[in-house]
């Protein structure tokens, strides 16, 4: 398409030095237009994003910016094909329960890593028990909870053995976070690998390998002619994705050809400023992604180790929190309705969501109430305004979470009965200081791993949990882990129901926002796949 083609010239001629050695890299491997033609350097697709990654290694990361790279390159055992949900064999040939406690998986013969080293069973089980010997706190071994042993009968076989029976989000983990395989020949047993060891290594085997590497700058990917797995090879001769600073500066990316793909995140005014250009094509996908506000219990005001302690005032901060948001002004005014109120921990689509929170604060049909905030702070002897520190990350959860906050310290402060210090931390550190219990109360989003409710509460209300915030409540403990080895689906949805009952009772965390996936691309690109994997898998994109 004619000025498409123009502005797409003009960026190759921009980057040409940076990717002259991954274009011919990519024809070299056999990259081609999905007939088996290579299709040179026309393409070489340009990913922009203003998401961070936290680190390479699985073992060590939680968050979607590291998953949008680890999900490329690394192997998982079983896999979701586009637009579908059933989970299915991927670098696996087989997989399945062969006990109400096995789950056995069977690899093929003769698979390699992109570096030439061997992937056996040996790998498989090296990179679930380094992932729960680490135990990372910025990690996701917690998702690990209902694993006893992995064990290896021979090279290609790998037999997991979970705690309890019947477990019914088990596969579905395998294909997040903690699912990833890695070379036990290059990473570390017991600690996290550095970035840049995992790369001159060569260590991967997705669909693609790292070529080149700059942290949360650019990362260069090639087509890995050893992959194996459950999609297709790339439909292109490799992929560029450079990191933005800014959301303006994405959107002035896509609209000058600089980038041919925009995900993650763009403003919802530029996505409608964006929607107008009729060289670009808005993608919207099936939603999931959550925004709240998490307590840690321990530092909050009134938490376990501040010198006024006091369980029945901490509580009471968290009710009156609950009852001063105004979700549909934070959804109108900052997002323009893009995301939409959130009462409860599991969003609208997914069975056993409900709206637990809407009756029990604020106006009782999900608007606030300073009245009901201020009965709640008296009741329990708490003097007012509370001095509460919130903190926000301005560079992970896309460029209007520093508006989205201030409308959350003005909401809370309205009536006097908060006095709001309101801070910013960029991600690469605000992912460290949050599980160091620097924060008492802080914002967070969640973009789910697979798709099913349990997403929504194990790794959050779990005793361990990716959280760190000291939430313990044994009854919600209990019933996690008993929804996900229920297989009646009436009887589980009902647990899945009262978990959220109970956990809205105690405010873990205050949910306030539900959204879908967008992504934004020259119209020339095809290829796009927005499902509920809430993946961005590169492999099928193409021009």
């Amino acid at each position: 398409m004619g000025t498409t083609s123009n502005r797409r010239r003009l960026a190759l001629v921009a980057v040409v030095p940076a990717v002259a050695a991954l274009t011919l890299a990519g024809c070299a491997s056999g990259g081609g237009d999905g007939d088996g033609n290579a299709s040179g350097g026309d393409n070489l697709i340009l990913v922009g994003t203003t998401d961070k990654v936290t680190t390479l290694d699985p073992a060590g990361s939680y968050d979607n910016g590291s998953l949008a790279v680890q999900t490329q390159v690394f192997p998982y055992l079983v896999n979701t094909n586009y637009n579908e949900t059933d989970v299915v064999p991927d670098l696996a040939e087989s997989a399945e329960f062969t006990s109400p406690t096995e789950y056995t998986v069977t690899l093929p013969e003769g698979l390699k890593w992109a570096n030439g080293n061997e992937l056996t069973s040996s790998d498989v089980k090296f990179s679930f028990d380094r992932n729960l010997k680490i135990a990372d706190p910025n990690g996701a071994s917690s998702l690990l909870y209902n694993l006893e042993s992995v064990e290896t009968p021979d090279d290609t076989t790998v037999v997991f053995t979970l705690k309890t029976e019947n477990d019914q989000v088990f596969p579905f983990i395998l294909t997040s976070f903690p699912g990833a395989i890695v070379d036990e020949e290059t990473f570390s047993a017991d600690a996290i690998t550095p970035d840049k060891d995992i790369v001159d290594a060569n260590a991967f085997g997705g669909p693609y390998t790292i070529s080149s590497y700059k942290f949360n700058e650019t990362v260069e990917f090639t087509p890995n002619p050893e992959y194996k797995g459950l999609l297709d090879a790339p439909a292109n001769d490799g992929v560029i994705l450079s990191y933005y600073s800014e959301s303006s500066n994405l959107k002035l990316g896509v609209q000058q050809g600089d980038v041919d793909v925009a995900y993650r995140s763009l403003a919802p005014t530029d996505i409608a400023d964006l929607q107008g250009d009729e060289e670009l094509t808005v993608h919207e996908g099936p939603g999931g992604e959550i925004r709240y506000i998490v307590f840690n219990f321990n530092t909050q005001p009134f938490g376990a180790t501040t010198p006024e302690a006091d369980p029945a005032k901490a509580l009471a901060v968290r009710q009156a929190v609950a009852s001063l948001v105004d979700r549909e002004a934070i959804s109108d005014q900052v997002y323009n309705g893009t995301y939409t109120p959130l009462y409860s921990y599991v969003p609208e689509g997914f069975a056993g969501a409900t709206d637990a929170l809407k009756g029990l604060y604020g106006d009782g049909e999900g608007g606030p109430d300073a009245a009901k905030a201020k009965e709640l702070l008296d009741a329990a002897g708490v003097a007012t305004p509370v001095k509460l520190s919130l903190q926000f990350s301005p560079d992970h959860y896309g460029p209007s979470s520093g508006d989205e906050y201030a409308l959350v310290e003005q909401q809370l402060e309205a009536d006097g009965l908060f006095d709001v210090d309101l801070k910013s931390t960029e991600w690469v550190q605000y992912s460290k200081d949050r599980t160091a219990d620097v924060y008492p109360a802080y914002q967070l989003g969640w973009f789910p791993d697979y798709s099913d409710a349990d997403n929504y509460l194990a790794p959050f209300f779990l005793k361990e949990n990716f959280l760190g915030n000291h939430y313990d409540n044994p009854e919600v403990n209990d019933l996690i882990l008993k929804q996900a080895v229920t297989p009646d689906a009436a009887e589980r949805t009902a647990m899945i129901e009262d978990i959220q009952a109970k956990v809205a009772a105690d405010l873990s965390t205050v949910p306030l926002l539900q959204g879908a996936q967008t992504l934004v691309s020259q119209s020339d690109i095809e290829g796009v796949v927005l499902d509920a994997s809430f993946k961005l898998r590169f492999a099928p994109l193409t021009r």
